[in-house]
């Protein structure tokens, strides 16, 4: 579409999970940090949790990439599985030879064997799982006893789960206590601040190989981070659609008009529907101020 006109080799704001885009904002890096810290330190369990389009996926294919050559490691990106399948997929992930008719048990003791042998070679294990908010309460149970299977000084399994913010509510019943408590390193995968979404685009533009000034104006920047309360996926879905109506006038640069046209053709915002979080925390907070400035006067009015 809109790639030779503004000189790309590809597209700059594609949905699919590629590490090359990353772009270290400030609540990424966090998060990065934070999870090879918790590996670091031998966390069993890990949790990122954070909203839908917040780039949980991408984090988690950055992460692998950050590991170094003794990791052996199993990405699972598809939590809809029996315990069965859970242990297949994570088996298979990490190279062993599996069966159509092997049995749960004898899964899980191929996979302890495997577990040994990199740990006697000075490696260490991991398991990702992206999604896991849609895990079946018997699969995350599978997992938790999976986590069992470790020496008598150190873990020979480290578990990071990737899920959005109802996988909290999940641990909360009372039939995965044990899980919950099992999960002592949980982060938060923050959105793009308003000060980074320049930074953001540009980057994105540089790494699909544009070079020259910024297509986007101030007034469309302000835009897309309000209506898309800095959610990566939103930005590139409104970043992508003001970029083809800018294209589609031929102009070199989006303005707000062509950002509001995004926002009115995008299903998931549109002005005045979706509420930016960073507004939604201003206003909140200015109203809880008044109250409590109000209440405070009829108490004070009240006293002799």
């Amino acid at each position: 579409m809109y790639e030779q006109f503004y000189g790309l080799n590809e597209a700059p704001f594609s949905l699919t999970p590629d590490t090359s885009f990353v772009y270290r904002h400030a609540g990424h890096q966090e998060a990065v940090n934070d999870l090879l810290s918790g590996l670091a330190a031998g966390e069993g369990f890990l949790a990122v949790i954070a909203e839908v389009g917040s780039g949980k996926t991408l984090l988690c294919r950055k992460l692998l990439s950050l590991l170094s050559d003794d990791w052996a490691s199993a990405y699972l990106p598809n939590p809809l599985l029996t315990p069965t399948e859970l242990y297949r997929g994570i088996a298979k992930e990490l190279g062993i030879d599996v069966g159509r008719q092997d049995s749960l048990q004898h899964l899980q003791q191929m996979i302890f064997e495997r577990l040994v042998s990199v740990h006697k070679a000075g490696g260490k294990t991991i398991v990702l799982i992206d999604e896991a908010q849609a895990m079946s309460q018997s699969s995350l149970e599978a997992m938790r006893l999976l986590s069992n299977l470790e020496t008598e000084k150190e873990k020979l399994l480290q578990v990071v789960f990737f899920a959005q913010p109802e996988f909290k509510k999940r641990l909360a019943q009372h039939a995965l206590r044990q899980l919950r408590q099992r999960i002592t390193f949980v982060c938060q995968l923050k959105p793009i601040e308003r000060n980074e979404i320049q930074g953001y685009l540009s980057h994105r533009m540089a790494t699909a190989g544009y070079n020259g000034p910024s297509l986007f104006s101030n007034a469309a920047i302000r835009k897309i981070y309000r209506n898309s309360a800095g959610r990566p996926r939103l930005v590139n879905i409104l970043a992508h659609k003001s970029l083809l109506a800018a294209y589609g006038k031929g102009g070199l640069r989006v303005s707000g008009r062509q950002v509001n046209a995004a926002v009115a053709d995008t299903f998931s915002v549109h002005s005045g529907s979706l509420m930016n979080i960073a507004y939604t925390r201003f206003w909140l907070g200015l109203l809880s101020s008044l109250v409590l400035t109000f209440v405070t006067a009829l108490i004070l009015r009240g006293k002799p």
